[in-house]
């Protein structure tokens, strides 16, 4: 695996344990899964309920592939196999970014806008600087915004353990940005 995909599974760990406690655990999906949901108020109510089943979606598979001591929460250590074994999570993810662009593209029209994607990218926990460092390299339009395929792919990426140089390392805190 490379230092850069263990680097962006590092951080997104952290973002998901949503209380802090060190573990992820059913909690921290459900409060994610809110204030995502509350950053989109443009969104309609089924991307709204696409993006909460994602999220529950997410945390069902972690549970069942990655808690091997059975005790409903994940360690980070645990958290680390699913770069390990992307194929054990492919679908999950690939639910989770369908679900996440949707609440950033409202209209349909295939576009999402900085502000909808500062919107979300904040509620889930990436800085500020990180957020516009990787709207800026999905190449936008002229009206400031990305192709929604393209936000999908590099989220499909992100959890890519053979990736590196891809978009989603602007996300890592780190002197690069």
């Amino acid at each position: 695996m490379r230092t850069e995909a263990t680097n962006r599974i590092a951080h997104v760990f952290t973002l998901f344990d949503a209380n802090g406690n060190g573990v992820l655990e059913a909690d921290d999906f459900d409060l994610m899964a809110n204030n995502v949901i509350e950053a989109a108020p443009d969104a309609d109510k089924a991307a709204k309920d696409a993006m909460r089943t994602a999220f529950r979606q997410y945390w069902t598979t972690l549970v069942t592939e990655l808690d091997t001591n059975d005790d409903g929460k994940i360690s980070y250590e645990e958290f680390e196999a699913c770069v390990l074994s992307p194929e054990r999570f492919d679908s999950t993810i690939a639910v989770f970014a369908e679900a996440l662009a949707a609440l950033g593209d409202p209209d349909g029209d295939g576009l999402i806008e900085r502000p909808a994607f500062v919107a979300l990218m904040t509620a889930i926990g990436f800085g500020r600087p990180n957020i516009d460092a990787l709207f800026d390299a999905f190449d936008p339009t002229d009206l400031d915004r990305i192709q929604v395929a393209v936000w999908v792919a590099a989220i499909k990426d992100y959890y890519a353990p053979d990736k590196a140089g891809i978009p989603g390392d602007l996300l890592v805190p780190g002197p690069a940005i």
